[in-house]
């Protein structure tokens, strides 16, 4: 079996409850032996930037070396890795290929004092980017009817990070909300990269 480790990042609000796919995806890819970290972020209530991006230098840093390392982040934590990714935070560099699910948009982000801090200021993730490949194979996925993404996600992220967006039709936010207590597929790409990610059934 190949040795993979995964970090799993969650959003804003979020403590972790058991019924949300990423607790069911921690517990399904330790199930099957791999090294899993689904740490609680600082205060999810109200978050910080900076005490997010130490954090995840912390986690980045505990991956196991030899592996596989895959990151899976959902809502606010997609910002907090295009965050990672800008700055080169150590550990990033040697991600193997990342996922990610659902990212508020910038006009969503900015309606919210508690995490306004997030977002990217005018343009400046796409005159960061600028056409340049993300430093790791990288997939952007979000429901077609996403509440926190009513630019849509190709004009929101896909575009200034030169990926396509994968839509998933009537798949809201892709969280408890939208019926996503277990989703099969992402266990399939944690597990294979080229599997395709497809609705809950």
């Amino acid at each position: 079996m190949t040795t993979r480790s995964y970090l799993i990042l969650h959003g804003w609000q979020n403590h972790r409850p058991e019924d949300h796919w990423q607790h069911w995806l921690a517990d399904r890819l330790t199930e099957l032996g791999h090294e899993v970290a689904y740490p609680q972020l600082p205060d999810p209530d109200d978050p910080d930037l900076e005490a997010w991006l130490t954090e995840l230098a912390r986690r980045l840093d505990g991956l196991a070396a030899g592996s596989e390392r895959v990151v899976v982040a959902h809502s606010l934590s997609v910002l907090l890795w295009l965050h990672a990714v800008v700055r080169d935070l150590p550990g990033v560099a040697g991600i193997d290929r990342v996922l990610l699910v659902a990212p508020p948009s910038g006009s969503v982000v900015a309606r919210y004092p508690e995490i306004e801090g997030f977002g990217f200021a005018g343009d400046a993730l796409g005159k960061r980017f600028d056409g340049r490949a993300l430093p790791h194979p990288t997939r952007l996925v979000a429901g077609d009817d996403d509440p926190y993404l009513p630019e849509g996600v190709q004009a929101a992220y896909g575009d200034s990070l030169g990926l396509t967006a994968e839509l998933l039709p009537g798949a809201g936010h892709l969280d408890l909300d939208a019926g996503y207590g277990s989703w099969p597929s992402v266990l399939e790409w944690c597990l294979d990269g080229e599997a395709e990610l497809t609705v809950r059934e």
